[in-house]
């Protein structure tokens, strides 16, 4: 199978290659959608120096199917996925008479409901596009005479637009889709089912080492309080860093986010207020003790560990005195600590290796933009998704309740007020990326980062309740692609 799958992405690689050299608007289109393929099925982290060739060249061209809406849409898509900072006047001149942007062409449609996503705060065009197109896609779905594999593409989009989707679960998705296109590269999609199928005995190989320490250490400790989400996890990981060689980052990441768990599981269902009291000041007092002893490098880490503890304690005291903050901001400086994503987001710089720096490290510690936001999506989605749960036990007041205390509405508009607030964030992410002031190697695992947490918290809390992960997990380590 290895043998075979070399062969085959040399010979995807000449396809791709080819289709760089393509010139008019056919060949733009042609490259456009082969990059977009290789995204989409997962095969693109072995032509990452071709495709930025092929999209370097793209941005270059000023003309770049300006008259042809499907092809500004897709050329617009990938270039901002990629931190190119083309600018949204690009839509203008296909402004119809009311001021709107659409196509009758659903599959038009649907690229530019996509490329919109791709917006940054004060782009009004953008807004306008996703806020018009979005009925029209709504209206699709209920046509009985679009084709059902058209219909689901449809659905998809309105369920998750394609720059949020977790790159793992959409490759397996997409090869299915693929493979019924009349116009699909049969050596691309045989290429994609093998690389796969390889991909997933590497995580399976995590796994197995995962569990061996996983059982190690409840053999040694007393866990039976904790939630034992071991795959989870690891499935959760897999959605930053989904590249094969990147094993080490995975399991790393995997075992600091099964500790933090353990700590939330500590100070949310298990400790009492007592001792969650004295758990915390033992952490501090070990800080005294054992921080000058800690290399230079590492004490932001340990700092950041204590951090996370003290935003739990901080959580336990409120949730003792039944304390509800005064707005959503006030909540957040103590919530946005106790979601632990910033460590989250260090640690996988650190595990990248040779593609990180110093400097990159030391920035995400200070919250930027990108940071921030992704903290943001964690903390409120998570909210949104467990508050009804958690307000029926004894539980901290979520940014839910807050917000609804803060405006005097109802939980339903509540979380509507969130949802804007989700979005600014997501426009601050891309943002960050346009600047690209740090290697998009970087910048693009934040991103992922957030498409995991929008996966794991879209509809329901699927870290808490994961049964209606079974099949997603059956199709990432224990079902190869035929």
């Amino acid at each position: 199978m290895q043998e075979k799958a070399r062969a085959m992405k040399e010979e995807v690689r000449r396809t791709l290659l080819a289709a760089a050299d393509a010139s008019g608007d056919d060949g733009l289109v042609r490259k456009l959608e082969l990059v977009d393929a290789l995204q989409r099925l997962g095969v693109d982290y072995h032509y990452k120096e071709e495709i930025d060739a092929l999209l370097r060249a793209v941005c270059g061209d000023e003309y770049g199917g300006s008259e042809d809406l499907y092809a500004t849409s897709l050329r617009f898509y990938l270039l901002r996925k990629h931190g190119y900072a083309v600018s949204s006047d690009v839509f203008v001149k296909f402004r119809d008479e009311q001021g709107n942007i659409s196509s009758d062409d659903v599959n038009t449609l649907i690229t530019l409901y996509d490329a919109a996503h791709m917006r940054v705060h004060g782009e009004d065009i953008l807004d306008s596009i996703i806020t018009f197109n979005k009925s029209r896609l709504q209206s699709l779905i209920m046509e009985t005479d679009l084709e059902p594999a058209l219909r689901e593409e449809v659905r998809v989009t309105l369920e998750t637009t394609r720059f949020r989707r977790v790159e793992r679960v959409e490759a397996r998705r997409f090869i299915s889709a693929y493979e019924k296109k009349a116009a699909r590269d049969d050596t691309l999609l045989e290429f994609a089912k093998l690389d796969y199928n390889i991909v997933q005995v590497v995580y399976c190989n995590e796994l197995k080492e995962l569990t061996i320490w996983w059982k190690d250490l409840r053999s040694r400790v007393d866990l039976t309080f904790s939630r034992d989400r071991l795959v989870e996890m690891h499935f959760w990981m897999m959605g930053i860093v989904y590249e094969p060689y990147y094993s080490y980052a995975r399991i790393m990441l995997t075992k600091q986010v099964l500790f933090v768990a353990l700590l939330d599981d500590i100070y949310d269902n298990y400790s009492s207020t007592e001792e969650s009291n004295i758990f915390t000041t033992a952490l501090e007092r070990w800080d005294e003790k054992a921080a000058e002893q800690i290399p230079e490098y590492l004490r932001p880490f340990y700092r950041n560990a204590l951090h996370v503890a003290k935003s739990y304690h901080a959580e336990v005291t409120w949730r003792d005195e039944h304390y509800i903050p005064a707005d959503v901001d006030e909540h957040l400086q103590i919530s946005l600590g106790s979601i632990a994503a910033m460590q989250t987001v260090v640690l996988t710089f650190v595990s990248l290796g040779d593609v990180t720096t110093r400097e990159a490290i030391d920035w995400a510690l200070t919250y930027p933009k990108i940071v921030r936001g992704v903290t943001v999506i964690a903390r409120i989605m998570n909210d949104i998704m467990s508050h009804e749960r958690e307000q029926a036990s004894d539980h901290m007041a979520s940014t839910v309740q807050t917000c609804m205390k803060q405006y005097g509405v109802t939980v339903e508009e509540a979380i509507e007020k969130l949802k804007v607030i989700l979005e600014k964030a997501w426009m601050d992410m891309v943002q960050e990326c346009l600047d690209q002031k740090y290697p998009m190697a970087l910048l693009e695992k934040v991103v992922s980062f957030a498409q995991s947490i929008d996966f794991f918290y879209k509809s329901e809390d699927l870290y808490t309740l994961p049964c209606n992960l079974k099949d997603t997990l059956t199709s990432m380590y224990a079902k190869f692609v035929a």
